[in-house]
Parts: C-alpha cells; sequence; structure tokens
C-alpha cells in the first residue's frame, strides 16, 4: 500500500474562507439530508467492482456492500466467519474443508453453494484470466464439491494462512450465473450476497440499494449507500458541513482539531495496520553493511516524526509489523541516539557520512514525510536527495526492474497495510529473499536465510503455536538487520456526521458498512 492522501493545503484554506474558520463554525446550518440514504464521501474514482482484479482499498470497500467471502473481519480486524460457518486444515496445511452457510441466495436468486465457491476461487487462481489478485491464491489446486454446503480446497503446497488470506476482499464470491453472463463486465455488473444490491456506477459515484432478502435479520439499516468520490480534503469536509455527506475520509491531520470543533460532527481515530517505512537497498553500498542501517534507525526520532509528520495521529512502528496483526511480536525500540549512529556510520567506514536519493510519491504527506527524513539524517551527515514521484513513474520504476542487482532504487519512503489480517502478508511480501520486484514488494532487497527458513515455515503449516514461534523468530532477525528504518503505524482519521453510528473505518483503511445506521 502507498499513501493516496491528497492534502492539497491552498485548496484546503480556500474551503474554509477568508476567515479560516469552517462555515458550521460561523453558525451555517447543515442541508437536510434523506432520512435514511448514506452517502459517503471519498478521496478517489473507484478502480473497479471485480473484488479480484482491484488493487485498492477503496475499490475493495465499495465491493463489500454487495459482495461477501467465506471469511471475513470484524471492526478490529479479527477474523470471522461469514458465508462459511466452520473449517477443518489438515496436518499439513493442504486441505481445507468447508461448512457453508446455508438458504443463502445471491442477488439474482440462485443459492450460494459449494459449486459457487468452486467456481469463484478457480476462476481467481487461474493465471489465463489475468486478474490483479491472482497471486493471492496462486496455491490453489483444485476445489471440490463434496455436497451443496461442503467444499473441499487442495492446495498445490502447505499455506497456513489459508483462512486468513480468503478473508481478503479479493476472494469475495460473485454470482456464477452473473460471472457467465457478464464475462469480464462484471466488473461494472457485480452480483453478490452482500447486504446492498448494486444499482449504477458512473465515473465518480456509486449507488446501491438495500437488499430486502438479505440473509441476515434486521440488516441493513439504511435504505442506500452513495460513494461520492471527491478528491480535494475541502471540498470533502464541506459535503459533511452541508448535510450533503454523513460520513468522509481521510481527514488530514492537520485539520482534526477544526473539524472537531463542529457541533454536529465527530473525528473518528482508529488504529491502524498500516505501517509506514523506510527500505535501504540491501544489495548496494552503504546499505549493504548492517551497521549502517542500524544507523541510520538510530538517527530517526520516531516520536518527533509522529508528530510531525502525522500531528501525533501515529504510533512509533516497534516490530516489522504493526501492534494489530496476528502473530505481532514487539521488539526492542531503536532509541534516539545521535551519538550512536555516528559511531556506528564511523565503525563502518562513513564517518564523514554519505549522499543518497531517496524515492516516494508525490503527495503532500509522502513528500512532509521524507522532508523530515532528509533532515534527521542530515544531523549525522548522510545527504538524502528526495524525489517525489508520480504514481505511474514510481511503480515503473520499481516494478520493471528483472534482475536484483539490476536495481536502481537506494531508499524508499512507503507503507505496507496486510489485509488478510496476518503475519504471512505483512512480512512476506516485504522481507522474503524470493520476493525482490516484479514478484513481490521486498524493495529492501532484503535476503537472510534464517528468516527466508522461518517465512516459509509459518505457512507450511495450520499450527498456530508453530506459526507464533516462526514469525517471532522471523521478526526478530529483521529488526536486528534493519533492512527499513522502522517509522510509524498512521491512525486512520475520518469524520462523520454525529447521528450516524456503527459505519467503521478498519485498520487496513477499508469500510464497514452494513452495520451502519442513523439516530
Amino acid at each position: 500500500m502507498t499513501d493516496r492522501f491528497s492534502l492539497n493545503r491552498r485548496a484546503l484554506l480556500g474551503a474554509l474562507g477568508a476567515t479560516g474558520a469552517l462555515p458550521w463554525l460561523a453558525g451555517a446550518t447543515p442541508a437536510a439530508a434523506a432520512a435514511n440514504d448514506l452517502v459517503v464521501g471519498v478521496p478517489d474514482n473507484l478502480t473497479g467492482l471485480d473484488p479480484a482484479d482491484v488493487n485498492d482499498t477503496l475499490s475493495q470497500s465499495a465491493c463489500r456492500l454487495m459482495l461477501q467471502g467465506l471469511y471475513g473481519f470484524d471492526k478490529d480486524m479479527k477474523l470471522i466467519p461469514v458465508l462459511a460457518e466452520s473449517y477443518e486444515a489438515d496436518a499439513d496445511a493442504k486441505v481445507f474443508t468447508f461448512k457453508l452457510r446455508q438458504n443463502v441466495k445471491f442477488h439474482d436468486g440462485t443459492p450460494f453453494d459449494a459449486a459457487a465457491v468452486k467456481a469463484n476461487f478457480e476462476r481467481v487462481a487461474n493465471p489465463d484470466n489475468r486478474l490483479k489478485r491472482q497471486s493471492l491464491i496462486a496455491m490453489l489446486d483444485r476445489v471440490d464439491v463434496v455436497d451443496p454446503q461442503t467444499a473441499r480446497v487442495f492446495l498445490k503446497e502447505p499455506f497456513g494462512a489459508f483462512v486468513n488470506t480468503i478473508a481478503h476482499p479479493a476472494c469475495m464470491i460473485l454470482s456464477p450465473k452473473a460471472i457467465a453472463q457478464y464475462g469480464k463486465d462484471i466488473n461494472r455488473n457485480p452480483v453478490g450476497t452482500g447486504p446492498f444490491t448494486f444499482v449504477s456506477w458512473s465515473a465518480d459515484t456509486l449507488r446501491v440499494k438495500k437488499s430486502d432478502g438479505y440473509w441476515k435479520p434486521g440488516l441493513p439499516k439504511v435504505d442506500s449507500v452513495t460513494f461520492r468520490s471527491v478528491p480535494e480534503n475541502g471540498a470533502r469536509i464541506a459535503m459533511l458541513q452541508t448535510g450533503e455527506a454523513q460520513f468522509i475520509y481521510p481527514l488530514p491531520p492537520e485539520m482534526a482539531a477544526v473539524v472537531q470543533r463542529a457541533p454536529n460532527v465527530e473525528i473518528v481515530d482508529a488504529p491502524s495496520i498500516i505501517a509506514r517505512y523506510v527500505s535501504m537497498n540491501c544489495m548496494q553500498k552503504p546499505f549493504n553493511d548492517v551497521r549502517v542501517r542500524q544507523a541510520l534507525n538510530y538517527a530517526v526520532n520516531k516520536e518527533a516524526y509522529a508528530k510531525v509528520v502525522y500531528n501525533g495521529y501515529a504510533k512509533p512502528l516497534d516490530a516489522p509489523i504493526p501492534a494489530q496483526l496476528g502473530f505481532y511480536s514487539k521488539q526492542q525500540p531503536y532509541p534516539y541516539d545521535v551519538a550512536k549512529a555516528k559511531q556506528l556510520l564511523a565503525e563502518a567506514g562513513y564517518a564523514n557520512g554519505f549522499e543518497t536519493e531517496m524515492w516516494a510519491q508525490n503527495n503532500t504527506l509522502a513528500q512532509r514525510g521524507m522532508q523530515f527524513m532528509q533532515q534527521q539524517l542530515a544531523a549525522v551527515g548522510v545527504k538524502v536527495n528526495v524525489f517525489p514521484l508520480e504514481s505511474g513513474v514510481l511503480q515503473d520504476r520499481i516494478w520493471s526492474v528483472q534482475k536484483p542487482e539490476d536495481a536502481k532504487i537506494q531508499m524508499y519512503y512507503g507503507g505496507w497495510s496486510s489485509s488478510t489480517g496476518d503475519a504471512d502478508w505483512g512480512l512476506r511480501p516485504l522481507f522474503w529473499g524470493q520476493g525482490m520486484p516484479p514478484k513481490l514488494y521486498n524493495t529492501a532487497y532484503y535476503s537472510n536465510p534464517e528468516v527466508d527458513k522461518a517465512l516459509e515455515a509459518a505457512i507450511a503449516t495450520a499450527d498456530t503455536s508453530k506459526r507464533e514461534d516462526l514469525y517471532k523468530q522471523a521478526q526478530a532477525q529483521i529488526w536486528k538487520d534493519a533492512p527499513w528504518i522502522f517509522l510509524g503505524v498512521e491512525d486512520v482519521l475520518s469524520a462523520k456526521a454525529k447521528r450516524l453510528s456503527n459505519l467503521y473505518r478498519i485498520p487496513d483503511g477499508g469500510l464497514l458498512i452494513e452495520e451502519a445506521a442513523f439516530s
């Protein structure tokens, strides 16, 4: 995950008016909204409505309105059964048997059953379909229909994180009838079992309506949901003020205190699993020396990072993965110690520091983070030239590399969110020796055989105690090797009308709207 916030301060101040005060603080009366229709102001346009063919968290949230998986997550990212009632795994973590919920139908009237599971899982895993999320369940061999309410999944190789992985939004279940009917156009015609049914989707607006036949009694409690894409932060705040929207995100950290003074609005400050870091190319000098990498961790004040970059709406990252992920293991922090940093640099042969470059996206928040890093590292003699890059350019530079030794990346300021809620997807894409671009997202080009062994063994078993021990070993070694400057875990900031309840922005940044209600 890379940050997509658009903190255009000039436009934001313009939206606040010449006095710098929000209209509601001056006594403006919000326009009345339809009594039971929910409007959500979001920062970007959707990229699609086929959950297996989208990469962004926003589009996944939109799909959650209409679709569901066998498993999912609650508001705290805890794994919960949804269309499955239970599962059993064999000792080798290669065969998973799911007992499915009965008397559930898709919005087109066809029954949800084991045949639907087979059609969906095998569709996603088939590389010929070229779906963006194919890699998530590329280990799938086949799905057998034992009976209408029992699906048995066979994997090509052991994979202990399989249940958490299929709780990812990419594995939500579409109607097989709709897949056959629409083909690739299912991306614009989603049919699922969720609380809302699809109405329409234009460039900047998605509309869904309440599913009267929803299988959960009493839900949903709102009649319709509209996602309205409004890139400008100030404009989204104005929508909330007038009553045109009842929930907006993201909220710029520097505006939280101002917005919080509004009488009919409240800030939603929630913890996240979004880790912020700077990766260092461990295959290149000077970052191939662990002393240099550790030195830069000592050189950065992580508490100041949270205050300066996020206005206090963040916490230091104290492990390779955030605390809310499964199998998290807290590590001993690298304290802010300029003297220690200089000592390690001198021992590594860089007593006078060195010059390097850092890449990141070109949004305001990323630029602020890079500027902070630039200032911090300058104090130990490290000159960092920062390069804010347009998303497409940045992705091309990272993903077009075919051989690790050809990678031009030196330092990369970025972020990652494991939407499976499990340590596997929080560690393996980023620290596995075989996960270097273009395969996965190991932009540190980090490789440690002991870490690889632990990560591979951890997904080769479904035994949670064994997985816990292995991930503990891996995290301790990664922390010691310091392929990243471990920075922080940001909060997810949103704002909502006080009369709205039970709409949650979960730790990976996604939205849960099923239980949303107005008072």
